[in-house]
């Protein structure tokens, strides 16, 4: 066979080989970010030697930002989903909208924007729940916890109720501010995020 043809074929054949790869977006903030940590450290890249060991067709793409909104994930979930283009999308939002006092109804309708665009775009969505610290008010806490189930119930999608359970109230868990996991909390998330991912991995 004449080699250029050859190159040719293999060239053409590059994209439909990566096609073939499935991906698992992580969309998220600083609990997914890595913050304190070496991102090598974080659940993320936990859950991508998961994929890479069991799961070999799918890889991991994260793409959370450290102090992000609901609204600020909204405003760019669409650029996300055009460049991963993910099978899966890990949604780990809300935090930052309650550290902030910020609307639970903004909130719900935001993560539910965002869910909305991701299942337009052919990824289902597993949606990681978040708790805030009791300091907010009894009120305000049940409302914005309330969020998740509610969303999963009404989109019918998986949920892991509370990222950092078992973690968030045990203090040698957490980092000094209290608010973020540090690096002896990261395989606990991974193992709780997995039981819940590994389901919707074909």
């Amino acid at each position: 066979m004449n080699y250029l043809l050859l190159i040719s074929l293999l060239l053409t054949a590059l994209p439909a080989a990566r096609g073939a790869e499935k991906n698992v977006l992580v969309f998220g903030d600083s609990i997914s970010a890595a913050y304190g940590m070496n991102l090598t450290e974080s659940w993320t890249q936990l859950i991508a030697q998961k994929l890479r060991q069991h799961k070999p067709g799918y890889s991991l793409e994260n793409d959370s930002i450290s102090g992000e909104t609901s609204a600020g994930g909204l405003a760019r979930i669409t650029q996300a989903l055009a460049r991963v283009r993910p099978s899966i999308v890990l949604l780990e939002l809300g935090a930052n909208d309650g550290l902030r006092g910020l609307s639970a109804v903004e909130l719900k309708h935001n993560l539910a924007d965002i869910v909305k665009l991701s299942q337009d775009s052919g990824a289902k969505v597993l949606l990681l729940g978040m708790k805030i610290p009791p300091n907010y008010g009894k009120r305000y806490i049940d409302l914005f916890y309330q969020v998740y189930p509610q969303l999963a119930a009404k989109m019918q999608l998986p949920l892991a109720p509370f990222i950092l359970d078992g973690i968030a109230d045990h203090p040698e868990l957490m980092q000094a501010d209290g608010l973020h996991p540090n690096t002896k909390a990261q395989p606990l998330i991974a193992g709780y995020i997995w039981r819940y991912l590994e389901p919707l991995l074909d």
